[in-house]
């Protein structure tokens, strides 16, 4: 991402000298966790739900380029689209910070970074913003350091996000990746009902 190298950049800018020096992961998202995030697809009513954005909105960000679909591009007139987890988290974290005013530029050096990081690290990944910038913090240090002149900032845990987006798919359809069969969508009583089952 872009940065003045106050903290550091999502997408590989190092951190300001002095600063703390980026921690490892505290912990990474299981190899069963990612192999089922990343077995599903979305089609694009599904990630608008998910993401809380517009028909409109995902058209447009598709055809920029900004945001677009890693599992099923639209093959031509009348094709569907198809995303992935990870395209939905994107596309929501590109909401909020569209939402918070960040410049253009900085929102998409955020989405390339945010689509090439490892996906255990996403869950890990705090984003802060001044608005010009976005600058990714691992630390209390690092945080601290990008306060200190002053600025204000705004911050996206981005496994708070996460936890979001897999709630919300979870009550939509999708397909798996590999076969294109349709998985039905949950709802609350079965989750409701799971959890009795595993108290009684």
């Amino acid at each position: 991402m872009t940065g003045n190298g106050d903290s550091r950049a999502v997408g590989g800018g190092a951190a300001r000298p002095g600063a703390a020096p980026r921690p490892g992961l505290r912990q990474s998202l299981a190899p069963q966790g990612r192999a089922a995030v990343e077995r599903l697809a979305y089609r694009g009513p599904s990630a608008c739900a998910a993401a809380g954005i517009t028909y409109r909105q995902l058209d447009y960000w598709a055809r920029t380029g900004l945001v677009q679909p890693s599992v099923r591009p639209a093959p031509g007139a009348g094709g569907q689209r198809l995303y992935g987890f990870r395209d939905v988290l994107v596309l929501k974290i590109v909401k909020r910070l569209l939402d918070a005013g960040v410049s253009l530029q900085a929102i998409r050096a955020t989405a390339e970074a945010l689509r090439t990081a490892e996906l255990g690290e996403l869950a890990q990944m705090t984003l802060m913003s001044d608005g010009a910038a976005v600058y990714r913090c691992s630390s209390p240090d690092e945080l601290a350091e990008l306060l200190r002149g002053g600025r204000g900032v705004f911050g996206i845990a981005v496994g708070a996000v996460w936890s979001d987006v897999e709630a919300a798919l979870a009550l939509l359809h999708a397909e798996r990746v590999d076969t294109g069969e349709q998985v039905p969508a949950e709802h609350p009583e079965d989750e409701l009902a799971r959890r009795r089952h595993r108290v009684g």
